[in-house]
């Protein structure tokens, strides 16, 4: 009985051992692409904060706006693109994002853009109306295709489809901290009359409107890219701790396993040598 007990203890050793390598591996990668997405997090920032604040001196100068962008009455038709993962151990990471707009778009007219397998599959699921299934890998949408998904939202948006813009992303805090963001993209403002005090010295041409409107695709395209970078350094930052907690786990039990082996070996030596001194 001993010698089948310490036969399947080493099993769940080398079990839990082949479990170690896999996690530190994924740990590795995972650090390895955090760094890539932290740098490209810093590359992207620039740009769109040139484009904000290009957007909000217009928006401020008190120049008469009429543009679609700035105000619309809301009645419920909202859109959300949601960025998430394409697969899991990542811990809460996309299941956080998901509560987070699910809680959102209750008792409201709502579809949905989703980017990443985890988001199709989970929306498909709730059976929430999609704009559109082309994006269903995150590690496969680059910046060309987020300035051609701006200047989608923007088309659907003038035509009058929706009232309200939101992208659903995570954002990278630390690598031990993401928290589930949403932002609305448009419209720009939440008040029809302009703050500024017509006091600006910028002049626009062919005109401020058409500047503004101009501007606005590129400026989504641009937060849009941003939130992705954000989204896929949360993500990495989110396995790289999971598969650290699980490469600890499985030392611990490893360690836990070695002791148990080690007083059943201990037992079955101390039984044989008891049965041999009663025999002679």
């Amino acid at each position: 009985m001993a010698g089948v007990s310490t036969k399947e203890i080493k099993t769940r050793i080398r079990s839990m051992e082949s479990t170690r390598q896999i996690t530190k591996a994924m740990e590795m990668v995972a650090a390895s692409k955090l760094r890539q997405a932290q740098a490209k997090i810093a590359c992207s920032r620039p740009y769109f904060e040139t484009l904000y604040s290009t957007i909000t001196k217009i928006v401020e100068s008190g120049t008469e706006l009429s543009s679609p962008y700035l105000y619309r009455e809301s009645t419920g038709k909202v859109l959300y693109i949601v960025i998430a993962g394409d697969r899991g151990l990542a811990g809460g990471y996309n299941s956080n994002i998901l509560k987070l707009v699910m809680s959102q778009i209750q008792d409201k007219e709502a579809t949905v853009l989703p980017i990443g397998k985890k988001t199709l599959d989970h929306f498909r699921t709730k059976q929430v109306p999609l704009f559109t299934e082309a994006y269903p890998e995150a590690a496969a949408v680059d910046i060309g295709d987020c300035f051609s998904m701006a200047k989608l939202l923007s088309r659907a948006y003038r035509a009058g489809k929706y009232d309200e813009i939101h992208v659903a992303y995570t954002g990278f805090v630390s690598v031990l901290s993401q928290t589930p963001t949403t932002l609305r993209l448009l419209p720009l403002s939440d008040s029809p009359v302009p703050k500024g005090n017509g006091s600006s010295d910028i002049v626009y041409e062919p005109s401020a409107e058409e500047v503004f409107d101009t501007i606005v695709p590129e400026y989504l395209g641009g937060v849009l890219y941003g939130a992705l970078c954000e989204s896929r350094a949360s993500e990495q930052a989110a396995r790289r701790t999971a598969m650290d907690s699980a490469t600890q786990n499985a030392e611990d039990m490893i360690a836990d396993l070695s002791l148990k082996f080690n007083q059943a070996r201990q037992a079955a030596i101390t039984q044989e040598i008891t049965e041999i001194v009663a025999g002679s």
